[in-house]
C-alpha cells in the first residue's frame, strides 16, 4: 500500500468514526437509560461539550499542520493547547457551577455534563499531538489515533452504561478510555519521532531535516504569539458555534431533558447538508484563492455564483426529500429509540423540516464565509457573528418559552437566515471593491503607458 493511499484510508477511517460516534451515542444513551439522562448526554456531548472543545482546539490546528518552516516547535504548540485547555477546564466548572448556582441544574445533571466537558477537553488536547504526528508526515497515525481512541471511548462507554445503568459512571470510564487512547495512539507513536537535537537543527544531514524532528522546547513568548494570531479566529469560531447551538441552550434552559434529547436527534440531520456543501465546494476554493490573486475579477464572480448556485440546489433538494420522506424517517427513528419515544417526533415533522431548512441557510453562510476569507475580510465576518450572536441571546429564550421545540427550530432558521444575509451583502460590497480596485490599478496602467 502506498503512503498516500494510507493516509487517505486512515484518514477517513478516523473521520467517519469521529462523525459517527455523536449519532451513535445519542441513539444509543436514549434506548438504554431513557429520554430524561439521554437528553442530559445529548447536550452535555454534541453543545456544551463541543463549545468547550472549541476553547481548547483554539483553532490553532491549521497554522500547526502548515508550518513547515517550524516557526513554532512541536514544544510551543504543546504549552499553548495545554493552556487552552486549562481554560476550557476552567470555563467547564464555570457554567456547571453557575447554573447549580441558580438552581437550573442538579448535583447529577452538573456532574455529568462537567464529565462530558472533559470528555471534549482531552479531544482538543489528544488533537496537539497529532496535528504533530502530520506534520511530521505521518498522517496514517493522525487518523489510527482519531479512530482507535474513539472507537475504544464509545464501546467503554455504551460497554458501562449496558452493565451498571449509571451515565456519570459510564461517561468517566469513557473519559479515562480517551486518556489511555491518547496516550497509546497519540503521544507514544511521537515518541518514534526522532528528537530535535543541536546537531539535526543544523540541517546538516541529508536524511533527516529539523522537519522530521520532534523539538519539544518552549517559549512562553511564542505561546503567547500564537495565541494572539489565532484569538480572532478562536473567537468568531467561538460565537458561530454559539449561534448554531441558541436554540439548543434555551431548550436546555427552559424545557424539559427529555426534550432536549428529542430536539438533538431532530438536529442531527442538519449536519449532513453542511458536510455534503463543504464537500461540493472545498475543491473550488483553491481555484477562487488563484483567482483573487491574479485579480481576475470575472472569474472569481463566475466561480463564487457557482458556488452558491451549487449549495442552494443541494439545499433545495434534501428540504424537498425531507418534507416527503420526513415521516416515515422519524418513524424509523422512532423505532430505534424504542417504545419511549412513541409519536414524540411523529409529532415534530414541522420541527424538523425547519431545521433542515435551517441547516440549508447555514450551508449557504458558510458558502459566503468562505468567498470572504478568500477576500480577506475577516473583520467583516466578525462583525457579522457578533450582531447575529446578540440577537440570538435576546431571540431564542423567547421563542422557545413561546413555542417550544418549534419555536426552537424557528429561532434556529431566523438565524441562519440573518448570517446568510449579512454575509450575503458583506461578500457583494467586499466584490464590488475588489471591482474597483482592478479598475483603478488598470486605469493607472493605461495613463503610465
Amino acid at each position: 500500500m502506498t503512503d498516500t493511499r494510507r493516509d487517505f484510508l486512515w484518514n477517513a477511517a478516523g473521520s467517519l468514526a469521529y462523525a459517527m460516534a455523536s449519532i451513535v451515542l445519542a441513539f444509543a444513551v436514549i434506548r438504554i437509560i431513557g429520554p430524561d439522562e439521554g437528553g442530559i448526554f445529548g447536550f452535555g456531548f454534541s453543545t456544551l461539550g463541543q463549545q468547550m472543545f472549541i476553547i481548547a482546539y483554539f483553532g490553532i490546528r491549521p497554522f500547526h499542520i502548515t508550518d513547515m518552516k517550524n516557526q513554532f516547535s512541536f514544544g510551543d504548540y504543546l504549552l499553548t493547547r495545554r493552556i487552552t485547555s486549562l481554560l476550557a477546564i476552567f470555563a467547564s466548572f464555570l457554567f456547571v457551577g453557575a447554573q447549580m448556582l441558580t438552581g437550573s441544574y442538579t448535583g447529577h445533571k452538573a456532574v455529568i455534563l462537567f464529565l462530558l466537558s472533559m470528555y471534549k477537553v482531552i479531544d482538543g488536547y489528544a488533537d496537539v499531538y497529532e496535528s504533530e504526528l502530520q506534520r511530521q508526515g505521518k498522517l496514517y497515525r493522525t487518523g489510527q489515533s482519531l479512530a482507535f481512541r474513539t472507537g475504544l471511548s464509545v464501546l467503554t462507554l455504551l460497554s458501562v452504561l449496558l452493565l451498571t445503568g449509571n451515565l456519570s459512571g459510564a461517561v468517566m470510564a469513557a473519559d479515562i478510555m480517551q486518556l489511555i487512547g491518547t496516550y497509546l495512539f497519540a503521544v507514544r507513536p511521537l515518541k518514534s519521532c526522532p528528537e530535535k537535537t543541536v546537531e539535526s537543527s543544523a540541517e546538516t544531514d541529508g536524511n533527516v531535516s529539523s522537519r522530521m524532528c520532534v523539538d519539544r522546547s518552549f517559549s512562553i513568548s511564542h505561546s503567547r504569539s500564537m495565541i494572539l494570531s489565532t484569538g480572532l479566529l478562536f473567537i468568531s469560531v467561538f460565537v458561530d458555534f454559539y449561534i448554531f447551538s441558541a436554540s439548543k441552550y434555551a431548550i436546555d434552559a427552559r424545557l424539559s431533558d427529555a426534550v432536549s434529547g428529542y430536539f438533538n436527534v431532530l438536529f442531527m440531520p442538519t449536519s449532513f447538508i453542511y458536510l455534503i456543501a463543504n464537500f461540493m465546494i472545498r475543491p473550488m476554493l483553491t481555484k477562487l484563492a488563484d483567482q483573487f490573486a491574479k485579480a481576475d475579477t470575472k472569474a472569481f464572480s463566475k466561480t463564487c455564483r457557482y458556488m452558491v448556485k451549487a449549495v442552494a440546489v443541494l439545499s433545495l433538494i434534501i428540504i424537498l426529500g425531507a418534507v416527503i420522506f420526513g415521516k416515515p424517517g422519524l418513524m424509523i427513528f422512532e423505532l430505534i429509540l424504542g417504545a419511549s419515544t412513541k409519536g414524540k417526533l411523529m409529532s415534530q415533522y414541522v420541527t424538523f423540516i425547519l431545521l433542515i431548512a435551517g441547516g440549508g441557510l447555514y450551508a449557504l453562510a458558510n458558502v459566503m464565509y468562505y468567498i470572504l476569507v478568500t477576500l480577506r475580510k475577516q473583520l467583516r465576518i466578525f462583525a457579522g457573528y457578533v450582531v447575529t450572536a446578540v440577537i440570538a441571546a435576546l431571540s431564542a429564550g423567547r421563542m422557545v418559552e413561546a413555542g417550544g421545540m418549534t419555536g426552537g427550530a424557528m429561532n434556529y432558521v431566523m438565524l441562519m437566515g440573518i448570517l446568510v444575509l449579512l454575509f450575503f451583502l458583506f461578500a457583494f460590497q467586499a466584490i464590488g471593491e475588489m471591482k474597483l480596485s482592478v479598475k483603478k490599478a488598470s486605469t493607472g496602467e493605461i495613463e503610465d503607458k
